[in-house]
């Protein structure tokens, strides 16, 4: 039987007729620059081919799924893919509904949980019914209360669920937030109605409402003045402009008035009101929605403190736990917990959930194991970064048994402190030890040299990579001349060191902070310097950094965003012209969004190709987006979506324009040599090589080669972006803007998905910012990074309740 897994020709993207043998049941390390053709050679290539070989062995139909560009693969197994993008948007989706851990816990409070009587408030003890406590949507019986009879309702899981309205909150359905306009961003306080107070009116719309507003006051007996300034306004006034005749707050104080019959007569709106009735009509349309957002606050829910559940359920406990508690334990406190859990229930109780504590503490010692124990429940899974995500479905995986798969992971260390890598090691090689291929694209020299075998590929990226330039041991590929990624598994390569700044006389300091589980502490942030946050996962780095400070910053500087998290006060604003946040948040929810439109290096292309057509086109016909020169059956996208009833849609190649998103007639422009198609699937790097004697779209393309992103192409869907890329190209469209005032830079992790090489270009533009006399501060688990910083600010000793205290700062 062949041990190996034996790809020949594979040519797709950059790949240059790659040839090679991966050794089956061993951890397998890609690696190579960012761009070099790793993700091509594993996610498109191996894994694609995986699918497709095993679908059709099932006897499905898999024409809708393309045979890769290569002569053959032998050896293949079932694959499973563990990539960046598996992310749940949703609001409702927590860390514990995910895992199921949570689904777990409901089952736990509804079997042997203690609940107050209504009536008497005594607590009434467990049923132990015969019901199916799994039933999501039984109807509780009821028990009598042993101390004054009353009825009261038997707790099921549904009870504990939030999105069960049994169990969920009826002010938030279950949310644990509710939304509402910033009206700090919809009217100018300082000028009146007449002069344009209201931001979104234009002067037709302000005159057509300045007559509404004046029915409307006079039906119910206000003074209005269209000339005097909305903070000069009178309460009630304020409030009809603000929220309307039918909203509550203002119907709260004319209880027995109705409202004006027609919209003519006074039937005024209200300018919050109306954004958010507009809001909840478009709420499907994203582009819509993510601009609308930016003018709205979200706070905790008031009547559940952001709980997401109703009262009734917050109530019930097991040994004076609530299921509310239980969800904020970090997972290593929750696994303890359950532990101690055998001796504080009776032998009763313990027959009706031993089951359900066994399965519990299996699921919760994964996650520990995959290095997220200092998560909590009920964290909502938008707010993970992609390494968390991932290595909950690492997890997941381990518990399923199954053996004789590949599995194929994208950087599982995303976001991993140092000491925290070694445990996610022993995982890797545990799935490993099933049985199991385990192939992981990685930069973590601590995984490269725990590694069964290391497949290097480049030499460069885009265009330059593509190659197998190394493979072998560890130890092999660091000995191998003419790797990068050997000279510095070697040290042949040393790291970049720090320019040694130190501290510095201006700085920013935040006083008692205690947000989340920091622990009012003080920091102080030397200004003019580059700043690294260091500290285990969950230490509290960027509730610090992104919840208090960039928070804080948006309000000082602009008016503007959520609430800062909890602390005494920030200093030293007066040092600094703006803050810049560039979080892993994407750029854009929308598919056609990509790195050329988003950079804005797309509109001086079109120019250059509309002066190519000789007049005969405009710089509309070679957009993608509005009709005239793109194709029509796909509208632009280059792929159509066809649903499959039962299964996840698919995209499949558009037939009128195979994929190339325009009319033939747009395509028969070419410049130098390419046309609008061939420049979208060019990588930025190669693009600038086109593009260099046109100065709008060179600038652009070269900051985002310097920040690390020359192997990107620049049609790639903003969707399909790393959160290290989407920061890195907003990084670079922020490094475009001219700076005139001393500017304070927040990142998240700018390294993620970067080799050490493009590590070292990435840094030299931070430290260019920091010569012009700007602030950088980043958060970073990078050790690269961390030595080549000016001053180290270290939270933890760990994470969730064991961090949030200052541990040390200082320089490297």
């Amino acid at each position: 039987m062949d041990d190996s897994i034996h790809v020949t020709g594979a040519r797709l993207h950059n790949l240059k007729n790659v040839s090679l043998s991966l050794p089956k049941n061993k951890l397998v390390v890609l690696t190579g620059l960012s761009g070099s053709g790793k993700s091509t050679l594993a996610f498109d290539t191996l894994h694609r081919e995986g699918q497709r070989q095993y679908m059709e062995s099932l006897g499905m139909v898999t024409g809708f799924v393309s045979k890769p560009a290569v002569d053959s693969i032998t050896g293949l197994s079932p694959s499973i893919s563990v990539d960046q993008h598996h992310t749940n948007r949703s609001p409702r989706s927590t860390v514990g509904t995910v895992t199921e851990v949570f689904t777990y816990l409901r089952l736990l409070w509804s079997r042997i949980g203690v609940r107050p009587c209504p009536s008497c408030g005594e607590r009434v003890p467990p049923a132990h019914s015969s019901a199916s406590p799994y039933d999501e949507d039984a109807e509780p019986g009821t028990t009598p209360c042993p101390h004054c009879g009353t009825a009261v309702p038997e707790p099921v899981m549904g009870t504990f669920s939030f999105n069960k309205p049994a169990g969920a909150c009826p002010e938030c359905t279950g949310l644990g937030e509710v939304i509402r306009a910033d009206v700090r961003q919809l009217v100018d306080e300082e000028r009146s109605v007449a002069d344009g107070a209201v931001v979104s009116w234009h002067p037709k719309a302000t005159e057509r409402n300045l007559v509404l507003l004046r029915a409307a006051a006079e039906h119910y007996g206000l003074a209005f003045s269209a000339n005097t300034p909305i903070r000069q306004l009178a309460p009630l006034t304020r409030t009809l402009l603000l929220h309307g005749v039918e909203s509550p707050e203002f119907r709260t104080h004319f209880p027995d008035t109705e409202p004006p019959a027609t919209v003519s007569a006074g039937r005024f709106e209200g300018v919050a009101t109306a954004l958010m009735r507009r809001y909840a009509e478009r709420i499907d349309d994203v582009g819509y929605r993510e601009k609308t957002e930016r003018l709205m606050l979200k706070e905790p829910c008031r009547a559940c403190a952001g709980t997401r559940l109703r009262a009734e359920s917050r109530a019930v406990t097991v040994r004076g736990l609530g299921i509310v508690e239980a969800a904020r334990l970090p997972l290593t406190e929750l696994a303890a917990w359950l532990a101690g859990l055998r001796e504080q229930v009776t032998p009763d109780e313990w027959l009706f959930v031993e089951p359900v504590v066994a399965d519990l503490t299996e699921r919760v010692r994964r996650l520990v194991d995959v290095g997220v124990g200092y998560l909590t429940l009920d964290q909502p899974t938008p707010s993970l970064s992609a390494g968390e995500t991932q290595r909950l479905r690492l997890a997941a995986l381990l518990g399923s048994g199954l053996t004789g798969v590949l599995y194929v992971l994208d950087e599982p260390t995303i976001g991993l402190h140092p000491s925290d890598t070694a445990r996610l090691i022993d995982v890797l090689r545990r799935l490993r030890d099933l049985g199991n291929t385990v192939l992981v694209i990685e930069h973590d020299l601590d995984v490269l040299r725990a590694a069964d075998h290391v497949v290097d590929i480049g030499p460069g990226a885009g265009r330059d990579g593509g190659r197998v330039v190394a493979e072998g041991t560890p130890e092999e590929v660091a000995a191998t001349e003419g790797s990068v990624t050997g000279a510095y598994l070697s040290g042949r390569l040393p790291a970049p060191a720090s320019k040694g700044r130190g501290d510095a006389v201006r700085a920013l300091v935040v006083r008692g902070a205690r947000e989340h589980n920091l622990k009012d502490i003080t920091v102080r942030i030397p200004l003019g310097r580059l700043v690294t946050l260091t500290g285990p996962s969950g230490s509290g780095k960027s509730t610090l950094l992104l919840d208090i400070v960039d928070r804080a910053a948006r309000r000082h500087f602009y008016r503007a965003g959520d609430v800062p998290g909890a602390n005494d006060g920030i200093d030293g604003w007066e040092h600094l012209g703006k803050v810049v946040t560039i979080d892993q948040e994407p750029i854009s929810r929308v598919p056609r969004s990509n790195a050329a439109t988003y950079s804005e290096a797309f509109t001086p292309i079109r120019e250059a190709f509309a002066a190519r057509s000789g007049g005969r086109l405009t710089a509309g016909h070679f957009s993608f987006n509005v009709p005239g020169g793109r194709c029509e059956r796909c509208e632009g996208a280059g792929v159509l979506t066809v649903h499959m009833h039962f299964l996840p849609a698919v995209e499949v190649r558009c037939p009128a324009c195979q994929g190339r998103r325009f009319r033939g007639e747009v395509l028969s422009v070419r410049y130098e040599g390419y046309d609008i198609a061939e420049v979208l699937e060019a990588t930025v790097e190669e693009a600038l090589d086109v593009f260099a004697e046109v100065p709008a779209v060179a600038t652009r393309l070269r900051r985002m080669a310097d920040v690390g992103l020359g192997y990107l192409p620049l049609g790639q869907p903003a969707t399909t972006m790393s959160g290290g890329e989407a920061q890195r190209i907003k990084l670079a469209k922020e490094l475009g803007r001219r700076a005139t005032a001393r500017t304070l830079y927040l990142l998240d992790e700018p390294t993620t998905g970067l080799h050490a090489a493009d590590t070292a270009r990435l840094l030299d533009v931070l430290q260019r910012l920091v010569d012009a006399g700007h602030s950088v501060v980043t958060i970073e688990h990078n050790e690269d990074v961390v030595r080549a910083s000016d001053w180290l600010i270290d939270l933890g000793p760990e994470g969730g309740a064991g961090g949030g205290q200052l541990v040390w700062e200082g320089t490297p």
